[in-house]
């Protein structure tokens, strides 16, 4: 490995971090907060991010396939480390809950520790929604441009089967890339701020959930979520902007190059928008027959649907109350999250599809021994060594989560509270149920478990493999 270009590497990205947090700088300096705590986090960051850059400076700047999953395994442990300072500076948190809420915010996985937010100093707010919104763009660059290169947990297929900007050839450079999806990113956010401005949301609060919706985070200025507005038109405007948000931003730049006609033949996209439709007709029907009115219904159904498939973690309602089959299907949709090559969390459906596929081949053989019958994607049969990543991936997220929902149950949790913490964590979804359900935080957990669900968080999305191979011996010997 090129440890001294990793390093450098990351030197950068903390110097990355440190400028993200002038905005915060900026707001508590309009709103009349004290501005020394985030301009100190700034130039803490900024500082050591250029003294790592500038001690590790080498003319060696070959990258190796080691190299790749150092950098990325490490990415989101230092920018959630810079990430942390604020919260500490201000007094607002300890260390252990500023990494825990840091974690959260580049993970997009929304769980929070926090309470009272409209409480909490605007630019404490701002700076984690930020956390939210630059953790979104760094996850679409990994798992379009990156990670297929790495060819990790069968998302081979997403390079060679998805048309866009990485599979297409038609900006190969990675660079290139970036700058296509950067803008299409940042078009989005501004486009659904301005919605919910129109809406009636005030433009600060309009800018935090704009930040948080895109990233499919779910950080939120007000204790009731979403639903703390009580305006049907903005949860309806944030329920549209999480789907499109869920959805592969390959076939966001397919519809801007003019490619519309090809975005329906996706199959990953028709899967995931029946699944939407399917929970969220079920959530209506449940509502309607315990009372609520017919617009109300599909209004609150449609909304913690894709918020919850999304792995958004927004909420209008407490679902906790609900009845338990709309529990059941609720964590069958926070494992399942959205598309490949978007900002959501979850297995994804990518490999959802594939798996079923395969399930069904398998069966199959098993009644015709002799019957041929490959695992085909968009008419090419998939190769055996994406089926076996793909069954490997599921074999270590799922393990992970029973792993980690055991060790939270040796503290004292319920069983419900314990699985839906490991796998909300894991899904980067945010909300679960029993004491972390939709209105209620993390704090209540003590140090070790936080920090093992921000090791969850991390595993989740670096999509497992990048974040365990790490771990072992081989990787580090020559």
């Amino acid at each position: 490995m090129n440890l001294l270009l990793d390093l450098f590497v990351l030197g950068w990205l903390l110097l990355l971090v440190g400028a993200f947090q002038a905005p915060a700088v900026l707001t508590a300096l309009i709103y009349g907060e004290d501005a020394f705590p985030y301009l100190f986090s700034m130039l803490v960051s900024l500082a050591l991010g250029g003294v790592l850059s500038s001690v590790t400076r080498t003319k060696d700047r070959r990258l190796r396939p080691r190299d790749g999953f150092l950098i990325v395994g490490m990415a989101w442990v230092i920018a959630s480390i810079g990430g942390a300072l604020p919260y500490v500076f201000t007094g607002t948190l300890g260390p252990v809950d500023a990494l825990f809420e840091s974690l959260a915010g580049f993970t997009t996985t929304g769980s929070t520790v926090m309470s009272n937010l409209e409480s909490q100093e605007r630019a404490l707010l701002l700076w984690r929604s930020i956390t939210q919104w630059v953790g979104g763009m760094g996850i679409i660059l990994f798992t379009i441009a990156i990670l297929p290169l790495l060819g990790i947990g069968g998302m081979q297929l997403f390079k060679a089967e998805v048309p866009g900007p990485v599979a297409d050839k038609v900006r190969p450079r990675i660079a290139e890339t970036a700058r296509r999806l950067w803008l299409i990113y940042v078009g989005f956010t501004l486009l659904e701020c301005g919605c919910l401005w129109l809406a009636g949301m005030g433009l600060y609060d309009a800018v935090n959930h704009s930040l948080t919706t895109l990233a499919t985070g779910g950080f939120s200025t007000r204790d009731l979520s979403v639903g703390g507005f009580e305006s049907p038109a903005i949860e309806w405007i944030v329920t549209l902007f999480m789907l499109v948000a869920g959805v592969n931003f390959v076939i966001h730049h397919r519809i801007l190059g003019g490619r519309v006609s090809e975005v329906w033949k996706d199959t990953e996209l028709r899967y995931y928008l029946a699944v939407i439709g399917f929970v969220t007709a079920v959530c209506a029907l449940v509502l309607m027959r315990g009372g609520t009115p017919f617009g109300e219904a599909v209004r609150l159904g449609a909304f913690q649907t894709v918020s919850l498939m999304t792995t958004t973690g927004y909420a209008t309602a407490n679902f906790e109350l609900w009845p338990s089959i709309l529990h059941m299907m609720f964590l069958i949709i926070m494992i399942l999250g959205g598309m490949a090559g978007s900002t959501s969390g979850g297995i994804k459906s990518l490999r959802a599809i594939l798996g079923l596929r395969a399930l069904g081949a398998s069966v199959d053989r098993l009644i015709h021994p002799r019957a041929v019958r490959p695992v085909k994607y968009a008419g090419k049969p998939v190769p055996e060594e994406v089926l076996a990543g793909i069954w490997a991936f599921f074999s270590g997220y799922f393990l992970i989560i029973a792993v980690t929902a055991v060790i939270i149950t040796g503290f004292g949790y319920d069983i419900e509270t314990s699985l839906s913490s490991a796998l909300t964590a894991m899904g980067n979804v945010g909300p679960g149920l029993g004491e972390v359900g939709a209105y209620d935080n993390f704090a209540h957990y003590p140090a070790l478990v936080k920090l093992l669900l921000g090791v969850c968080m991390i595993a989740g999305r670096l999509e497992v493999f990048t974040l365990l191979i790490l771990f072992m011996p081989s990787f580090w010997r020559r």
